[in-house]
């Protein structure tokens, strides 16, 4: 894919994410794409960090919006190659400190396949 067509799947991400519509979320991944992040070893230690498919991202991004009502994403940094995304945005929360957060989305075939979350 194209720099340019990758790019446009993270600005849907951030769109969607910013927005809680979890299914357009959803429909940026495949269905058996997986998602790892520290806030899953801390929120859901039975994973290890790691979930697997579309139903389990659903459950889990579901949560975290609940639990977060005013979370939100702020873009920094954006770069992509041939089948990378990486992502460097402040993720804010009414009441919490901004965190800066690094992500890495590897697509395939327009659909992320997997992605990685760093914490600041």
């Amino acid at each position: 894919m194209t720099s340019e067509k990758l790019q446009s799947i993270a600005f849907k991400w951030f769109d969607a994410f910013n927005n809680h519509n979890i299914e357009q979320l959803l429909s940026l991944y495949h269905d058996d794409a997986e998602h790892y992040s520290p806030k899953l070893k801390i929120h859901k230690p039975e994973t290890n960090g790691l979930i697997i498919g579309k139903e389990a991202l659903r459950t889990w991004w579901q949560d975290a919006f609940d639990r977060l009502p005013t979370l939100n994403y702020k873009v920094t940094s954006l770069t992509a190659n041939s089948d990378r995304i990486f992502m460097e945005y402040i993720r804010s929360v009414a009441g919490e400190n901004n965190m800066p957060v690094a992500e890495v989305l590897e697509v395939k075939d327009g659909k992320i396949i997997f992605s990685r979350v760093y914490h600041g």
